[in-house]
């Protein structure tokens, strides 16, 4: 039997600290029956206002390593003069943080002492929330592969909404448009760009706007700070409309939104303030276009 696919909207920011990620907590908290996925695994930062507890604890592989053995290896230096890195040192003994796993080394032994091993780059999660399962990453330090363990995520939160029944995927994703981003979006049929007025907010977006005409992502935009240059919130807009992206919602500056952050809660659960209202409202927007 085919499973219907489950709905998923992904929440993008052309760089950031734009308010990403409290636009999709808020969205996490507000929404019903659904998956929640932090797609941000090189800095996360979603865990601190939804406080997940794990109950899944899984390694992330990223790209292998190289392992010289030295009960075979005749120190021939081949695979020192291979080595484009700099990770093999004269005693013939790798150093991890500076392979890059190109199996160089390997390629060029002639006794076959060069292996390749697994390596963690990282770890995923699978925790509760009191807002519904979340599934969440974290590489390591220095490590890459980021687009690997974004799909690795967006996977299991597909699988735990199909599994229990859930309607929804609410996904914070990356700031930029890199390879993250890119795995982020690729096949998620919804996204919300969150950016404020400024000229470099209309630089990234435009970037943001092209991969989802690439990619055949139907777009939403939320300019947050709005009052804070109304003229430039205008011309984002217009410029949205232009590349098909269709203008959501504006959120005005507010304390209110840092108050809510320092005591670890979204925003739409704190004091009431125009920032909570203009939240809510785009919520409810989003969720018509939606059909949910």
């Amino acid at each position: 039997m085919i499973r219907q696919a489950v709905p998923e909207i992904v929440v993008l920011s052309g760089k950031g600290g734009t308010g990403k990620t409290t636009i999709a907590g808020s969205f996490a908290a507000l929404a019903q029956n659904k998956v929640i996925a932090d797609l941000d695994v090189d800095a996360p930062d979603l865990h601190i206002i939804l406080k997940p507890h794990v109950i899944s604890e899984k390694e992330f592989y990223g790209m292998e390593r190289a392992r010289i053995d030295l009960d075979v290896c005749t120190q021939c230096g081949l695979c020192i003069e291979a080595c484009r890195f700099d990770a093999i040192s004269e005693d013939f003994v790798v150093d991890e943080n500076f392979c890059e796993g190109c199996r160089a080394c390997k390629y060029v032994c002639p006794v076959e002492a060069v292996q390749m091993l697994p390596h963690v780059a990282g770890k995923w999660f699978i925790s509760e929330t009191r807002y519904g399962p979340m599934v969440h990453g974290q590489l390591g330090i220095a490590e890459e592969n980021s687009g690997k363990l974004v799909t690795v995520i967006r996977n299991q939160a597909k699988f735990t909404a199909q599994k229990g029944g859930y309607g929804l995927i609410i996904s914070d994703g990356p700031p930029g448009i890199g390879c993250p981003v890119t795995s982020s979006i690729t096949g998620a049929p919804f996204s919300v760009v969150v950016t404020e007025p400024t000229q470099s907010g209309l630089h990234d977006i435009d970037r943001l706007f092209d991969l989802f005409v690439h990619f055949s992502v139907t777009g939403f935009l939320v300019v947050n700070k709005y009052d804070l240059n109304v003229e430039m919130t205008e011309e984002i807009e217009k410029f949205a409309i232009s590349k098909g992206v269709t203008p959501i919602g504006r959120i005005p500056f507010d304390e209110k939104v840092v108050e809510a952050l320092v005591n670890g809660l979204p925003v739409v659960e704190y004091e009431d303030g125009p920032a909570r209202e203009a939240i809510i409202e785009i919520w409810e927007r989003v969720a018509s276009k939606m059909g949910i």
